[in-house]
């Protein structure tokens, strides 16, 4: 694979709405190192239809067929959670690299599972925790390493999304609201937001966990029907780091106005903080960008900082707002599978977040603090 382009084949593909028309697709166009060669979706006639408005030389209703293919050298999942174990499964037994959307799989035991298959597929897998890849909080990461915060002794998070905002919610946000579905807002936008903080910081030893649930309906899309929910959207979470540092979140949905993320490191010897900008902020820190601030002067005043362009590989121009960050991650995974190196997250740091949103979970129910793992 040193010379040709990597032929990817994209599972969930729909032309008019959907995170891989809006994120994957561009993306991967914006890289001179990958070609769509297929797209598979649930039925041959929609399959059809993507590749002919995506140009797209392949077209299949069964993810095996499309694993098999010769033209595909790497698989990317992109539907709703229930699905991924099936889905990921079968591209790995066809030998292909894998790419899947967080969360990776409905439950833990799931994800164990795809983590040993890959093992013993003996492929590269990649997990979409894109946020990792925001060139702020690279840049954040470098300078916390470097010593600008000296002894870091807090972060404070605060993640506000969009999503749940009024009394409706679009036919295809509905499986969200289903406990069972495991793509609520503590696997989805409490997992990006962990998953960056942990990326910053190191892992969190222990937690303590709860999880509220504030909306307890939505209309469905444009009609009258009413859906339950029963998946939470309010999660509170508080840790220790392996220094000692102090670590509080609050994630939630539903916010009507100034929905963002804002994550904030206090040090002995200065502060950085990330907070949203642009269109795709709402919508978590995994799709929005983020900008940079900072201060080692005491009593000083905080100011951006420049984001030098070591940290950018691709053209959000081309990319757009939502598919920025996805890109980021491709550019760093072409790279992986060019060289053998290990710049992108893999299916084994998957089940590690799986298992520290656990630990929230058991928290919440126990009402004392957990041990991560």
């Amino acid at each position: 694979m040193a010379e040709q382009r990597i032929r990817v084949g994209i599972i969930g593909v729909n032309p008019h709405q959907g995170w891989a028309a809006r994120a994957h697709i561009p993306a991967l166009r914006s890289l001179p190192e990958y070609e769509i060669t297929a797209v598979g979706t649930s039925r041959i006639e929609s399959a059809k239809a993507a590749a002919e408005h995506f140009g797209v030389a392949h077209a299949f209703a069964d993810a095996r067929e499309l694993a098999e293919h010769p033209e595909v050298d790497l698989v990317v999942v992109t539907v709703k959670v229930p699905a991924h174990l099936e889905l990921v499964s079968a591209a790995l037994a066809a030998g292909k690299h894998v790419y899947c959307e967080w969360p990776l799989a409905r439950t833990t035991a799931e994800a164990e599972h795809l983590v040993e298959a890959a093992a013993v597929a003996g492929v590269r897998t990649a997990i979409g925790l894109q946020a990792r890849f925001a060139p702020a909080l690279l840049q954040a990461r470098d300078l916390i390493a470097d010593g600008y915060l000296g002894e870091l002794g807090s972060v404070t998070v605060y993640s506000g999304r969009a999503k749940g905002a009024g009394e409706r919610m679009p036919d295809w946000a509905l499986y969200t609201l289903d406990r069972a579905n495991a793509a609520g807002t503590l696997e989805v936008a409490g997992g990006h937001t962990l998953d960056a903080v942990q990326y910053l910081v190191g892992e969190l030893l222990e937690v303590r966990g709860e999880l509220s649930q504030w909306r307890t309906s939505y209309l469905a899309g444009d009609s009258d029907r009413r859906v339950p929910v029963s998946s939470p959207d309010q999660v509170l979470v508080g840790g220790t780091l392996p220094g000692g540092a102090v670590v509080s979140a609050h994630i939630h949905d539903g916010r009507p106005a100034g929905a963002g993320t804002r994550i904030e490191l206090v040090g002995t010897e200065g502060v950085l903080t990330l907070e949203s900008t642009g269109p795709a902020g709402p919508g978590g820190i995994q799709m929005g960008g983020l900008r940079l601030l900072g201060s080692r002067e005491l009593g000083g005043e905080m100011s951006e900082l420049a984001l030098p362009e070591s940290y950018v590989m691709v053209d959000q121009d081309r990319t757009g707002a939502e598919g920025y960050h996805v890109g980021e991650l491709y550019a760093r995974l072409a790279a992986d599978l060019r060289d053998g190196g290990r710049r992108v997250p893999d299916f084994a740091e998957g089940l590690r977040l799986h298992r520290l949103l656990d630990a929230v979970r058991r928290s919440a129910e126990s009402g004392g603090r957990e041990k991560v793992g």
